[in-house]
C-alpha cells in the first residue's frame, strides 16, 4: 500500500481540525494518545475477541474495519508529530491470537508515550498491522475505509462534531 497518501490526506485533515479548534500552538500529542487506546478499546469491544463469556457475535466486517481505521487516523497522526510522512511495513507474520495482538497494541501505545522515538512509533504501526491482518483485512480493505471515514471526520468537523 503507499502509505504516503494515506500519510498525506491525514495531514491535511490535522490542520483542518487544529485551524478549526484554534490548536495550531498546542502540543495534542498525550491527547492523541489517549483517543488512539480508547479506539483501539472500542475496535476490541466490536471484534469481542475477549468476550469469553457471551454468545454473541463479533459486529459486522464493515463495522470493524471503520474503527480499525480510527486507530490507523490517530497513528498516522502521531508519526506526523515525528515528521514521519512515509512507511514501509517489515514483513507482517505473527500467529498470536487476536487477543495477544490487542495486549501487544496496547502496549506498544503506553511505549510510544514514553519513549517517544521513532522505533517506538514504528513498532507500533508494525504491531497494528499485524492485527489488522489476523482482523482479516487486505490492504485494499484498510485503503477504502480509512478513505472512507477520512471524509466522514471531515464532515463531522463542519458539523460542529
Amino acid at each position: 500500500m503507499n502509505w504516503q497518501t494515506l500519510f498525506d490526506m491525514q495531514k491535511e485533515l490535522d490542520n483542518y481540525i487544529l485551524a478549526q479548534h484554534d490548536l495550531k500552538n498546542e502540543n495534542v500529542f498525550e491527547k492523541k494518545v489517549l483517543a488512539l487506546l480508547v479506539e483501539v478499546g472500542e475496535l476490541a469491544n466490536e471484534t469481542r475477541c475477549f468476550k469469553f463469556w457471551s454468545l454473541k457475535p463479533a459486529s459486522e466486517k464493515e463495522v470493524i474495519v471503520e474503527e480499525y481505521v480510527d486507530g490507523i487516523h490517530f497513528i498516522l497522526s502521531l508519526g506526523l508529530d515525528f515528521g514521519i510522512t512515509h512507511y514501509e511495513p517489515k514483513t507482517l507474520e505473527d500467529d498470536k491470537d487476536v487477543t495477544s495482538l490487542f495486549h501487544q497494541v496496547f502496549q506498544s501505545i503506553t511505549t510510544l508515550k514514553e519513549k517517544q522515538t521513532i522505533a517506538a512509533y514504528y513498532h507500533l504501526f508494525d504491531t497494528y498491522l499485524i492485527l489488522g491482518q489476523q482482523l482479516g483485512f487486505t490492504a485494499e480493505d484498510i485503503k477504502k475505509a480509512y478513505i472512507d471515514k477520512n471524509k466522514i471526520n471531515y464532515d463531522r468537523q463542519n458539523q460542529g462534531y
